[in-house]
């Protein structure tokens, strides 16, 4: 690979964000799409081809979908290692679960098949991955939700594109322009009929919708039923079952007036002008021919190879580096390598050596034997090239072939030869995972670990934040089941000057437990330590290794539930201590609580701001009431604190989707940051939350065939507002490292406007209207803004295109709040210009003291009448969506009873003037 080319790619990999995904689009085709099989789907080969079938169907239908510019190219199935072996399964490279773009998982909840895409970002940004269940993939649930290939397009499209759905499921109905009563969809083309249709066992009733007093539409168990025959060919984002679907909606035929996520999260821009303008899109052309197939590669996950490639070079001999590094590097090896996995060891100053080779972890003994292996003495320059050159040798002596590969770098210093090895690097098959220590530490690594799929991380030298061992702790396999990966309970620090104590507790809830480990480290002297478990029972036996200043205790079996407390007394007058817990979970057949952080850009310029995401979950249910925290640290080891918030508001795109979100702009100075994410119960108690996923694909109720619903199974019943109260957790996670650039020492003026208002509502009341929303902050979701101003139009369009020449209402008396508070307002619209106007639209701008203006708010609406239903089920008008031979049926039908009243009427008619004219006597 040329420079040339490599620099290409790595400008490829960094526009991707920190989205994990490796696919990058080469001549209109997507390469390195990864689908994983999850280790819990029990093993069944028909599962593969039917992926196969369905990835090479469906890149047909995309290709048609997006004007002949986009299929997929090659897709690798990642297959468990519980599963048996084949001889066409190899070894992957850099694919991994962390970078797969679809899951094939157990459903959500028992029941639950629907697929869905991950996402939580705004509009136009990548989402994190498919959802598919092993039902789905085996084509058992195409009744409800269609073609599984066609149903794949729908997803890649929130996948890839950031687009949504043209539907929504809070509000499936809507009050239209033509006065009626309309299904949320794209486009208005489709039709159908709004129905309510109950079946127990093999008997079904069908009848009208009634209206709700409350909302004006129709009722909670009102349905509407597309038409099975139709001829309109938009959207794939409404409903991509329906045989005539072959296109995304665009300019011309979306339906701006439905409340679809698509037209709130996409400020009611069709999904097609949303793809037209994304990188893809804007780097391809049509093509002429139709695309090959894709081509398939099955990929086995296997036994972890990974060398440890340690810096022990002059540098490392200050701040107490090297000593830091060896106590992070013996809780990664006592506690973070799975057992049955493959260590080496390689020291590294201005050339490398080789400590050891290759050994299998089979227990505690192999484990001993690396803990003799870390360096004792720090000295001489640094070759990076060299330390990884060793690993390669280290690792090719039992895998010739060293694909997928670990190497776990860590390094302190700068390196100008850093960049002469990236070629062989990138092309070995090897992955790079970067540890950088201190402010100086090579960038040119960070290339590396990019572009080989590797995790970045970075620590200070400020050892009371633990992120030596925080960075390390974050390296367990990511390929085997969630029940057997260590998570982080608790990791914190303290550097004690006037008070020589440092107490608190860690709590370990039911869903974790088995081999829980407790890591206690110093820099001057052993503490007292004092640990005690929810009964109050004292725990010994810490092993204490006083070369390296540390203590751990690993307790047998599964530990007990509850509140442990400790109490650390430091001996030495100026003392810095840590505490770290790690436990897996007590059940492998109930998921444990976990939490992800990510920063939504790997890299960043000054002044764009970023964000700081966080996802709490037990398995894939979100958990809501968490206290969130985030801790980000500068290069020198300043730390900013946020809390994060799943308030559907600011940075966060969804309210109660478990993912916590929050702006950062408080950047410091140039170079690395780290992010630090820590979960616990709050003082709202904490609640896994079953509501459906957001974004999940529609759900046929049935097809209307010759006037007639035919329905198919009905969704798993589950009471979605059930919200199952949680106990006590803690849970702490490293997000990895990023980089800003372009930070100025100067004096700057406000950078910064509110943030966007994104949950704006509009009520009724009366002849006025009430309008809801969360308040910005002076600087985006930080401080108070100034002054709102709120408009209000007939037209939608007009007010999101010309919202300065809106009708503006008179808010003098409306003080904002702190930002993240709760806004009420009411008002009385005024007279509205535009003719024939069926609603008020109206929407917000944030003002801040420098007169800043925020992004337009989302467009709320209110209905000027109350719409009509349909008269009668059997009734057909032209916005009922009846088709076609219902309606000859109806005209038919009516024909004849008309014919018969008529007849039956002549008859009567002509019998009684026969008897009115007969003689007396014949009467």
């Amino acid at each position: 690979m040329g420079l040339l080319s490599f620099v290409f790619l790595l400008v490829l990999y960094l526009l991707q964000g920190s989205n994990t995904s490796l696919i990058q689009l080469s001549n209109n085709g997507y390469e390195g799409i990864i689908f994983a099989i999850d280790p819990q789907v029990p093993e069944d080969e028909k599962i593969i081809e039917q992926i196969k079938d369905m990835v090479t169907t469906a890149s047909t239908y995309l290709f048609e979908a997006t004007e002949k510019r986009f299929f997929f190219k090659n897709v690798s199935i990642l297959i468990p290692s519980n599963w048996k072996e084949n001889s066409q399964y190899k070894r992957p490279k850099h694919e991994s679960y962390k970078h797969a773009d679809v899951l094939v998982a157990p459903p959500t909840l028992p029941g639950r098949d629907e697929p869905y895409t991950r996402q939580f970002t705004a509009c136009e940004e990548k989402g994190e991955y498919i959802h598919f269940t092993p039902d789905f993939i085996l084509g058992k649930k195409q009744k409800e939700y269609g073609p599984s290939d066609r149903l794949f397009v729908h997803e890649w499209a929130h996948l890839r594109w950031g687009v949504f759905d043209e539907y929504n499921e809070d509000e499936p109905f809507y009050g239209a322009k033509s006065k009626r009563i309309e299904a949320t969809r794209c486009s208005i083309g489709i039709t159908g009929i709004n129905r309510v249709y109950k079946c127990q066992g093999n008997s079904c009733t069908t009848r009208g919708c009634r209206i709700d007093s409350k909302t004006k539409l129709y009722e909670k168990d009102c349905q509407f039923f597309p038409d099975k025959d139709q001829t309109e060919k938009a959207s794939i984002m409404f409903m991509q079952g329906i045989n005539s679907v072959v296109e995304f909606c665009n300019k011309e035929n979306h339906n701006r007036e439905a409340p679809s996520l698509q037209n709130k999260m996409c400020n009611s821009r069709s999904t097609w002008e949303v793809i037209s303008n994304s990188e893809d899109f804007k780097n391809t052309t049509s093509l002429v021919s139709p695309p090959p197939p894709p081509v398939f590669s099955l990929l086995k996950i296997r036994e972890r190879i990974v060398c440890l490639v340690l810096d022990k070079s002059g540098s490392m001999s200050g701040f107490n580096r090297l000593n830091r590094m060896n106590q992070a590097a013996k809780h990664f090896l006592l506690q973070t390598i799975e057992n049955g996995s493959w260590v080496g060891m390689v020291h590294f100053d201005s050339t490398a050596n080789i400590k050891s080779n290759l050994i299998q972890i089979i227990s505690s003994k192999e484990r001993n034997n690396l803990l003799e292996s870390l360096p004792t003495a720090a000295n001489g320059g640094t070759s990076i090239c060299a330390g990884i050159r060793a690993a390669f040798q280290v690792i090719r002596e039992v895998y010739p072939q060293i694909d997928g590969s670990e190497i776990v770098l860590l390094t302190d210093g700068e390196d100008n030869s850093a960049k002469n090895c990236i070629n062989e690097v990138t092309q070995s098959g090897a992955i790079i995972h970067l540890i950088a220590l201190g402010p100086s530490a090579d960038q040119a690594v960070i290339e590396m670990s990019a572009m080989t799929g590797g995790n970045h991380f970075f620590a200070s030298d400020e050892a009371q934040n633990n992120g030596l061992i925080d960075a390390f702790g974050a390296l367990a396999s990511g390929n085997t089941d969630l029940s057997q990966q260590p998570l982080q309970l608790e990791s914190k620090g303290l550097t004690l000057n006037d008070n020589s104590w440092m107490n608190g507790t860690v709590i370990i809830d039911s869903t974790v437990g088995k081999d829980t480990f407790f890591l206690i480290t110093w820099t001057t002297q052993a503490p007292v330590i004092s640990l005690w478990d929810p009964n109050g029972t004292p725990m010994r036996n810490f092993t204490v290794d006083t070369v390296s200043k540390m203590a751990y205790l690993n307790i047998p079996g599964t530990a007990m539930v509850g509140v442990w407390t400790y109490s650390l007394q430091a001996k030495a007058i100026a003392e810095t201590l840590t505490i770290t817990v790690n436990s897996q979970a007590a059940n492998s057949s109930v998921p444990p609580i976990t939490v992800n952080a990510k920063m939504n850009k790997d890299t960043n310029s000054f002044p764009s701001p970023m964000i700081v995401y966080a996802e709490v979950l037990q398995g894939y249910v979100p958990i809501l009431g968490a206290n969130v925290t985030a801790f980000i640290e500068s290069n020198n080891g300043k730390t900013e604190v946020l809390e994060l918030l799943d308030n559907g508001a600011g940075a966060d795109s969804f309210k109660n989707d478990g993912v916590y979100s929050r702006y950062f702009i408080a950047y410091s100075e140039n170079g690395r940051y780290s992010l630090k994410v820590r979960a616990h119960r709050g003082a709202n108690v904490a609640t896994r939350y079953l509501r459906h996923p957001l974004n999940r694909a529609a759900h046929i109720p049935g097809w209307v065939v010759d006037g007639k619903i035919e329905g198919n199974p009905p969704r798993a019943e589950i009471d979605e507002n059930i919200q199952t109260t949680l106990e006590s957790f803690t849970r702490t996670a490293s997000g990895g490292a990023f980089v800003i650039s372009n930070v100025s020492k100067l004096p700057l003026p406000d950078l910064y406007p509110p943030s966007q208002i994104t949950d704006l509502e509009a009520t009724p009341d009366g002849d006025e209207i009430s309008l809801t929303w969360t308040a910005p902050g002076d600087n985006f979701d930080v401080g108070k803004a100034e002054r709102y101003i709120i408009r209000i139009s007939g037209s939608i369009l007009d007010l999101r295109d010309n919202f300065d020449n809106a009708l503006q209402v008179n808010t003098s008396d409306l003080l904002p709040n702190e930002a993240n508070s709760k806004e009420n307002f009411t008002f009385k619209p005024g007279n509205i210009s535009e003719e024939n106007t069926t609603h008020i639209f109206i929407a917000i701008q944030s003002v801040d003291k420098s007169n800043l203006t925020s992004k337009l708010s989302n467009i709320a609406q209110v209905a000027l009448f109350i719409p009509q239903a349909e008269p009668d089920p059997d009734e057909s008008h032209p916005n009922s969506g009846i088709s076609i031979s219902s309606l000859v049926l109806l005209v038919v039908g009516s024909v004849v009873i008309v014919s018969f009243i008529l007849s039956a009427t002549i008859f009567i008619l002509h019998r009684k003037k026969n008897i009115l004219a007969a003689p007396p006597s014949a009467v």
